[in-house]
C-alpha cells in the first residue's frame, strides 16, 4: 500500500538557492599550482588587456642615423685606400720608401692627436707610458722587417687568381665582423683585424720585393688597427671634427680610386651615398611598420637577486 506523495517545490527551490550561495562561480586564475574547473588552454576576457605593442621600439632621428653611418663609410674608405695603395705599389707608381715615411709621419700625428683629445686619460688608465708605446712600435717594426722575406715567399705556390680571391673574401669578412658600435653577436674586432692582416699578407706577397711586402703590412696595421682607434676617439670627444675627417677621408678615397677606374669611382660613390643617405631614410620609414606585441605569453623574467642561492 503506497502512502501519499508529498510535493515540496518551495523547499527544493530554497535548497538550490542555498547551494548556489555556498558554492559561488569560480573565476579563472593564471596559476599552475591550483586545480581549476577549466581546460588547460582556457583564457578569460582579461587576457588581452595586458597586450602592449612596440614597447622597446626606438625613435630614430635622420641626421643622428646619418652620423652613425659614418663608421661604415670610414671603414669602406679604409679598404678602398688600402687597395688603391697596393695597386700603386704593384705598378711602380709609389715607392715603398715614400709610403713608409708618409705612414710614419701620419702615425706620429695621429698618436699626438689621440693623446691630446683626452689629455692622456686613456693612456694613464691603461698604465701605458710613451716609452712603452715606443718600444712596442720598434719591436713590431723590427719583427715585421725581419720576416718580410718570409712574407714575400709565403704564397709562391698559390696562384695569383687564388690570392686575389682570398683577399677579396678576407676584406669582405673584415667589413662584416668589424665593430661599428653595435651590440651584436656577429661583432668580433679580433677576427675582423686578423682577416684584414691576412688579406694584406696575401696581396703583399705579390709585390716586387720584400721591402714592398714589409711596407704594405705595416701600412695595413696603420689603417686597419690604429686608424679605427682614432676614429672612435674623435667620434666620442669631438663629433664635428669626426664629421669633417669622414668627409675628407671619403673624398681622398674617391680621388685615388678615380685615378684607377672611373667606373669604380662612380659605383663606390653610389655605395657611399646609399649607406649614408638612403639607408637611414629607409630605416626610419620601416619603423612605421614595426608591430611587436608583448603580453602575458612572454617568457618570465626573474628580476630578483638570486645570488644568495648560488653561494
Amino acid at each position: 500500500m503506497r502512502g501519499p506523495q508529498l510535493k515540496l517545490p518551495g523547499f527544493v527551490g530554497r535548497m538550490g538557492c542555498a547551494q548556489m550561495e555556498v558554492n559561488p562561480v569560480r573565476h579563472w586564475q593564471k596559476v599552475l599550482y591550483e586545480r581549476q574547473p577549466f581546460p588547460d588552454n582556457y583564457v578569460d576576457q582579461r587576457f588581452l588587456e595586458e597586450l602592449r605593442k612596440n614597447i622597446h621600439a626606438r625613435q630614430y632621428q635622420y641626421w643622428a642615423v646619418v652620423f652613425e653611418s659614418g663608421a661604415v663609410v670610414q671603414q669602406l674608405c679604409s679598404v678602398c685606400v688600402f687597395i688603391v695603395t697596393w695597386w700603386y705599389m704593384d705598378d711602380g707608381l709609389l715607392s715603398p720608401q715614400w709610403l713608409f715615411g708618409a705612414g710614419l709621419v701620419s702615425s706620429l700625428i695621429g698618436y699626438i692627436l689621440f693623446d691630446a683629445i683626452d689629455a692622456g686619460a686613456g693612456r694613464k688608465e691603461n698604465r701605458r707610458t710613451r716609452w712603452a708605446d715606443l718600444k712596442s712600435t720598434l719591436v713590431f717594426v723590427a719583427f715585421t722587417y725581419g720576416f718580410s722575406p718570409v712574407l714575400k715567399t709565403l704564397t709562391e705556390s698559390i696562384s695569383t687568381d687564388t690570392i686575389y680571391a682570398m683577399s677579396v673574401f678576407m676584406l669582405l669578412g673584415h667589413l662584416i665582423f668589424f665593430d661599428y658600435g653595435a651590440n651584436a653577436a656577429i661583432v668580433s674586432s679580433t677576427l675582423s683585424l686578423n682577416m684584414a692582416i691576412f688579406a694584406s699578407v696575401c696581396l703583399a706577397s705579390r709585390l716586387p720585393r720584400s721591402l714592398h711586402a714589409f711596407v704594405m703590412v705595416t701600412f695595413a696595421i696603420q689603417i686597419f688597427a690604429l686608424w679605427p682607434m682614432l676614429q672612435k676617439k674623435l667620434k666620442a670627444q669631438t663629433p664635428r671634427c669626426y664629421i669633417m675627417v669622414t668627409v675628407v677621408f671619403a673624398l681622398s678615397a674617391l680621388t685615388g680610386l678615380l685615378t684607377i677606374s672611373s667606373v669604380g669611382a662612380v659605383l663606390f660613390t653610389l655605395l657611399l651615398v646609399s649607406i649614408s643617405c638612403l639607408c637611414p631614410y629607409y630605416l626610419i620609414r620601416l619603423q612605421l611598420f614595426k608591430d611587436n606585441i608583448h603580453g602575458p605569453w612572454d617568457e618570465a623574467e626573474i628580476k630578483d637577486d638570486l645570488s644568495r642561492f648560488l653561494m
